[in-house]
């Protein structure tokens, strides 16, 4: 019993890390006045010269040339983020044995900045050192420096705590204090790139401005300030470049003219590529338009709830070589999707914002390397095979698959309800409000909401209805009894995409009855019209009709991946004082039968060997919607009873010899069995979904 009661206090200590209770209020210095200085323009002037030594790529005569060679660019999107960094260098490895002479990548702002002047460099955002590896692996590298960047990532890359300027800014506008924020950005971001570009001795060729902006607005002079600023800081040599599909409105949109800015475009698979190009030459200076596709689409991204997104392997590979074979260059998205993992995911909208569809954890892509690395795929064969017929030197052999393994079937146990454990928050942590606020007014990014009101009972029940909610509330009640042994009674779900009233039933109660509203952030939009995406409640709660105010909020953040724990250290004085009055208050068998509260569930599994910890992933099959955590790293959201991802990666750096801690918060269904297994695949086949595969 020592032993065990031992595990159970490293638990609570690990659990009330993760849960990590701090507030971070946006604080803004004084932003820098927008410069109004003339900035060189950028010509392609093929005629000077260097050095003879020097490393030069420049476009000329309709193509790409590469010291002073021509060079047709077969690249691969490869997003360092989605990868641990112990992983880097294995999945570059695959991409070369694919074939591919560049790597594209995004560079997420909020991963960098997740806090107002917190800038993070090092880790999983680590881009310098992913840079030189690049180098080292003699690859070019397209860098897609945003700030804008879409890629299914929270909010397309900006930091949620953009929303909590008020008043709101315009995201991707000539705002003034938006592109003083961008030149803020860009300052600290820009001079750590430019030493790694090709004419420096670098990788990056090439860096692309915003990201399909065509697609989203008309603001030229938005464009031309990124790419004036741009040159400030990186010079005359480097191609600047965008993005857009492949249609005339698209490009008349987000084509920078005048600035001398290479246009790029992108289309759906399958689409002749060569009247696209033809188009594409009249955005671009006369003679400076080499056809470029900046995303082939190898596969496509999957929202909860749809079918997997799967694109037929010799029907890409045949799309490619349209291409290729009349010396286009084009770009794989994705050559490696990656995961996830955390809250960095993002979504969708359709035709209104209430439309809401977020993305998968899994960004598998149905790429050639696959989310785990495996390159053993018909995808992977059939485009290789292309990519061989338009190189001139052999390409390196195919590595094998990385060894998986399966640990088993792990064994969870309850340990405590989500609710209780915010009976032991400092109460100062505790924000109150006439009413509600969203989440990034808190100062809060990412996680959980819990917004606390209270009122009388009626004798036929209330109705409650939350207008506006974004994305996924649960709501309790919980009436005050002379023992306090009650606990909060599960009322009903209101979802963005499905809102509706809830009845709230007749209780007899000794005072006000508490209603309890947990708000999941469950991604920000990173496409489209409604990209301004705070979280929480937005709008005010109506009880019978009448607006309910006097509200307390509590942030739920937990840690997201890249960022470090915050530890608040009340709630660890308040640790065994909680566990004693937990196990006094709800023993295990009664536990057992309590569904739809949220409640964190935890266990372990052993590796015996150093040489037996390998990439594994964690089935989370009969378990309804939550988040998990293995070794205190945040491996993502769950949500099987939707589908169609049944099981996380885990990739082996995660992992270690000895004991290895689960957590799971399950928000609604535990499994019957409270069981989860080690498995050595991965899954797509959970929910009850139709296929909806489409291209945005």
């Amino acid at each position: 019993m020592v032993r065990k009661r031992s595990w159970r206090m490293t638990f609570f200590v690990f659990l009330l890390i993760i849960v990590a209770l701090g507030v971070v209020v946006p604080a803004f210095a004084p932003l820098p006045s927008l410069s109004s200085d003339s900035f060189s323009r950028f010509h392609y002037k093929h005629s000077e010269k260097k050095t003879e030594d020097a490393q030069k790529f420049e476009i000329a005569d309709d193509m790409f040339w590469k010291d002073r060679m021509p060079f047709q660019i077969i690249g691969g999107d490869l997003h360092y983020f989605r990868v641990l960094p112990e992983y880097w260098e294995d999945r570059l490895l695959r991409a070369k044995a694919l074939g591919l002479n560049t790597i594209q990548t995004y560079v997420p702002w909020n991963l960098h900045e997740p806090i107002p002047r917190k800038l993070v460099f090092d880790g999983n955002a680590d881009l310098e050192t992913f840079l030189k590896l690049c180098k080292k692996l003699d690859f070019l590298v397209m860098l897609r420096v945003g700030p804008y960047i879409c890629g299914e990532w929270d909010l397309g890359g900006f930091p949620a705590w953009l929303l909590a300027i008020e008043p709101a800014l315009r995201l991707r506008s000539s705002d003034p204090t938006f592109l003083s924020l961008v030149e803020r950005w860009w300052g600290d971001l820009l001079p750590k790139v430019a030493p790694l570009l090709y004419n420096n001795g670098g990788p990056i060729v090439m860096v692309q401005i915003e990201n399909e902006y065509g697609s989203y607005g008309d603001d030229s002079s938005y464009l031309h300030h990124l790419a004036m600023l741009a040159r400030r800081h990186l010079g005359d040599e480097v191609i600047l470049y965008t993005t857009d599909g492949g249609t005339r409105a698209t490009l008349e949109k987000g084509t920078i003219s005048g600035d001398s800015v290479y246009s790029a475009v992108d289309f759906s698979t399958g689409e002749d590529p060569w009247p696209i190009f033809k188009l594409q030459k009249e955005f671009n200076l006369p003679r400076n338009s080499p056809p470029l596709c900046s995303e082939f689409y190898t596969g496509w991204l999957t929202h909860w709830g749809e079918k997997n997104a799967k694109v037929d392997a010799e029907f890409t590979a045949s799309a490619l070589r349209k291409i290729l074979s009349k010396k286009g260059s084009a770009v794989l998205y994705m050559a490696h999707g990656g995961t996830n993992f955390g809250f960095y995911n993002g979504a969708n909208t359709g035709s209104n914002e209430s439309d809401y569809k977020p993305d998968l954890t899994s960004y598998d892509y149905d790429a050639p390397i696959k989310e785990s690395g495996d390159v053993d795929n018909a995808k992977f064969k059939a485009l290789r095979k292309v990519i061989s017929e338009f190189t001139t030197a052999p390409l390196p052999s195919v590595p094998s698959n990385n060894m998986k393994a399966g640990y088993g079937d792990i064994k969870l146990h309850n340990t405590a309800f989500l609710l209780d454990i915010l009976n032991f928050i400092d109460p100062t942590v505790v924000v109150q409000s006439e009413r509600p606020v969203s989440m990034e007014i808190l100062g809060q990014m990412f996680g959980f909401l819990l917004y606390v009101s209270e009122y009388a009972a009626k004798g036929n029940g209330s109705v409650l209805s939350v207008p506006k909610v974004h994305d996924r509330a649960q709501v309790f009640i919980l009436c005050p009894s002379e023992d306090n042994g009650e606990r909060p009674k599960y009322v009903g779900l209101i979802e963005r995409w499905s809102n509706r009233a809830i009845d709230l039933p007749y209780l007899k109660c000794v005072a006000k009855i508490s209603l309890y509203i947990l708000v999941e952030n469950m991604g920000r939009v990173n496409y489209g019209p409604y990209m301004y995406d705070r979280k929480g409640i937005l709008s005010s709660v109506r009880l019978d009709g009448s607006i309910l105010y006097n509200w307390k909020m509590l942030s739920i953040p937990f840690h997201n991946f890249n960022e470090a724990q915050r530890f608040n250290p009340i709630i660890q004085a308040a640790n065994s004082a909680f566990i004693e009055i937990f196990d006094r208050k709800y023993p295990k068998d009664n536990l057992e039968n309590i569904s739809k509260e949220p409640a964190f569930f935890s266990g372990h599994f052993i590796i015996d060997k150093i040489n037996n910890v390998k990439d594994t992933f964690i089935s989370l099959k009969g378990w309804g919607k939550g988040v998990a955590f293995v070794n205190d790293f945040n491996i993502g959201r769950y949500w099987p009873s939707f589908g169609p991802q049944c099981n996380l990666y885990v990739p082996a750096p995660v992992l270690r010899q000895g004991e290895n801690l689960v957590v799971i918060l399950e928000l609604e269904s535990p499994h019957p069995e409270l069981v989860i297994s080690s498995v050595d695949h991965p899954d797509f086949s959970c929910g009850s979904r139709s296929s909806s595969l489409h291209q945005l």
